[in-house]
């Protein structure tokens, strides 16, 4: 069986309208106002938006309130769909949507939807810019491909919507994986607890058009912090032993987490950005704030960091008699593919138009949240893959000048449309 991806002229209309619209994580207001505006459109039989998409108490990385009321006023303008808004306050953004024909297995893709914050390239040559495409969102962009993502999602359903199957179809449009606080939420949501088998996939990752890598692997675990420490000001030249200095008890926390032993077992990381403390030069900070990440090749090796990095953070304090405040804004595992879902994948992509090169499995060396999803649904006795689909990125990932060749959104909808209706047979 060889689904056929509708047509391209839409999928590349569709992905471009997302790509016009970038909105970073737990803030895709227009973008899952327009998702489900289109999946009514199709006629899916059901549609769950808001907290009835997630786990709302599992969101890592929420935006603080005026950053969520400026986007939230910003969709209003563009859209007239308050019925579907109001179910959006507060971050609750993302989509389900089930296709249910019956008795049979439970299917699941699942997509990610947000952007970064990004200014996209004005070069001429830059083909969203000469084309008319580029972001209306100035500082935010689509430049890893979760434009194309959302679009697989639609294109997907629309495909699958047209096949003759038995058994249920969930597609779940997943916000916030760039912040890496989407996946938690939305696989301990209430949706993932009946799926049989899992398929995710990534555009790009500066693989040609027509590769496919049908099993990705080893993504790093990954924890992400926000980093306060608190002292008492004090006068710098007059009365420096009356201050407790917060900037201090930062830099030596900075300073002693770099020099975590790395593990013998695998791969470990450690990165400490954005450093800031608003006091002037003859003020003893009373305040200092930074954000940090740990990574790790397996799970494991990840909280291995991230217990070191806590014992540095308190240490520092005790130290120089501040208080320290820490909170994980963002987190992902590491979770591997199932082999029989990598061998479907391959033997279908062997038959799609335009595939040239399969690869069974290979690894990803980023992180991504979609292993929570994975996971779930392994340990509930389910299967799961992860795919990449080559786009010829004329640019790298995170970059001002990302973009894909567009002739990657047939060829994805139809392989992982292929792969779900294999599923469903």
């Amino acid at each position: 069986m060889n689904a056929i991806a509708p047509d391209t002229d839409d999928l590349i209309e569709l992905r471009r309208e997302f790509h016009r619209y970038p909105e970073p994580g737990w803030c895709e207001f227009r973008t899952t106002v327009r998702i489900v505006e289109e999946l009514e459109c199709l006629g899916i039989d059901e549609v769950h938006v808001g907290p009835d998409a997630l786990d709302s108490d599992e969101r890592l990385g929420i935006p603080d309130s005026e950053t969520l009321a400026r986007w939230f006023e910003r969709a209003e303008s563009e859209t007239d769909r308050p019925d579907l808004l109001n179910q959006l306050t507060g971050g609750n953004t993302g989509v389900v949507a089930v296709l249910d024909r019956g008795a049979g297995p439970t299917v699941g893709l699942r997509v990610d939807i947000d952007a970064l914050p990004i200014t996209e390239s004005t070069d001429t040559d830059h083909r969203p810019a000469a084309e008319g495409f580029r972001s209306t969102n100035e500082g935010y962009m689509h430049a890893c491909g979760h434009d194309a993502h959302a679009t697989f999602g639609i294109g997907v359903l629309e495909t699958v919507l047209e096949s003759d199957f038995e058994g249920i179809l969930k597609v779940f449009f997943q916000p916030a994986e760039e912040l890496l606080g989407g996946g938690k939420a939305m696989a301990a949501g209430p949706h993932l607890k009946d799926v049989d088998h899992l398929l995710g996939a990534h555009v790009g990752l500066d693989r040609p058009t027509g590769t496919v890598v049908a099993g990705l692997d080893e993504a790093l675990a990954v924890s992400r912090f926000d980093i306060t420490f608190e002292g008492e000001s004090a006068h710098a030249g007059l009365v420096p032993n009356m201050g407790r200095n917060a900037v201090q008890a930062l830099v030596t926390a900075a300073s002693n987490m770099y020099g975590i032993p790395r593990h013998a077992e695998g791969t470990t990381r450690v990165n400490v950005g954005e450093l800031r403390s608003e006091n002037a030069a003859n003020v003893i900070a009373d305040r200092a704030t930074a954000k940090a990440e740990v990574r790790g090749g397996t799970t494991e090796l990840m909280e291995y960091m991230r217990e070191s990095v806590y014992r540095c953070l308190n240490s520092a304090a005790e130290m120089h008699d501040c208080s320290v405040d820490v909170s994980v804004i963002g987190e992902a595992i590491r979770w591997d593919c199932d082999q029989p879902m990598v061998d479907l994948v391959a033997n279908v992509a062997e038959g799609v138009d335009g595939v040239d090169d399969v690869i069974s499995r290979d690894a990803l060396g980023a992180s991504e949240d979609a292993t929570y999803l994975m996971r779930t649904v392994s340990q509930n006795g389910g299967t799961a893959t992860y795919l990449g689909i080559g786009a010829s990125n004329p640019s790298g990932h995170h970059t001002p000048r990302f973009d894909i060749d567009e002739a990657v959104l047939p060829i994805g909808v139809s392989i992982l449309s292929t792969s779900v209706l294999e599923l469903l047979a």
